[in-house]
């Protein structure tokens, strides 16, 4: 059995923690683009299913994915796989039918005050001193960004409440994930997280076979997100969970509109307004505020 040493999940963050932290952050802040590339030839189901099919091939080539799992563990690893797996990524690419990628992004930044408010009611994990005001510097941030990229049109209602639903999936996933990550090792609970969400999302997948055609660009998109933006950046985050914390972990959200809104420049054309860079700035403050030490 493949474990992670316990470490004192409320000291200063380390090296490898900032490195955990800037990869989770640049990958997923990635990952809306590469939905909104997969959308211009596939169905929104069927790049889910994609999604998560591919992450969990990638990460079973591994030996520590055949790790057992103790059947009194299972239950928690079968609600990750609903929580973390089939309702968020169901629900990220029909809300990209509605919202661009950059907002979907930006939006995406609420998951640590979910996270903080499910750690606070039902793990006993209230952030503290410099993670609590991190926790508010980093949501001002977003919202700066949000409000300074409202210039590249309205987002729909639904999309927006997607999004927003999806983000509350991730601040339950973060805090249920650390226990098992200390026990069996990251490699071990997302590739049998993902292989649950693969069957999960199956139905919705094949549903959508007959609405997509083939594109080598959209391909391409969708097997980035699948094997980085999911499989390798799972293993990333379950490990900086198991480092930090799950609420202190979900910071790493606040890296996420930062890359979301750099790729929309750069690849979609999306205007940048200098409140959007104060955003940026305030963003990154929070996340230093997050590293630190706690009272």
């Amino acid at each position: 059995m493949t474990t992670t040493i316990p470490r004192n999940d409320r000291n200063q963050f380390e090296t490898t923690d900032w490195l955990l932290f800037g990869a989770i952050g640049v990958i997923w802040g990635s990952s809306f683009l590469f939905i909104a590339i997969g959308l211009e030839a596939f169905h929104p189901g069927l790049i889910t299913w994609a999604r998560v099919a591919l992450g969990a091939a990638a990460l079973a080539l591994s030996p520590a994915s055949r790790t057992r799992i103790d059947p009194a563990d299972r239950p928690r690893l079968l609600a990750l796989s609903v929580v973390w797996v089939a309702i968020p990524f169901t629900l990220f690419p029909l809300a990209e039918t509605r919202i661009n990628s950059a907002v979907a992004g930006l939006l995406n930044g609420a998951t640590p005050i979910f996270a903080g408010l499910v750690g606070a009611a039902f793990f006993s994990r209230t952030p503290r001193g410099p993670q609590r005001l991190g926790l508010a510097v980093g949501f001002l941030g977003v919202a700066l960004v949000s409000f300074g990229s409202a210039g590249g049109g309205p987002s729909a209602t639904v999309g927006v409440v997607m999004v927003l639903a999806a983000t509350l999936c991730y601040g339950i996933a973060t805090n249920l994930a650390g226990s098992l990550q200390h026990r069996y090792g990251s490699v071990a609970v997302m590739s049998k997280m993902l292989a649950l969400g693969t069957l999960w999302t199956a139905p919705y997948g094949i549903h959508g076979l007959g609405s997509s055609r083939w594109e080598l660009g959209p391909a391409l998109a969708v097997v980035a997100l699948g094997v980085v933006g999911t499989g390798i950046a799972f293993v990333f985050m379950a490990t900086l969970v198991g480092r930090v914390g799950g609420p202190r972990a979900s910071f790493t959200t606040y890296v996420i509109p930062v890359t979301s809104l750099a790729l929309g420049v750069i690849f979609l054309g999306d205007r940048v307004t200098f409140l959007a860079v104060c955003g940026v700035a305030v963003v990154i403050a929070g996340a230093l505020l997050a590293g630190r030490r706690e009272a």
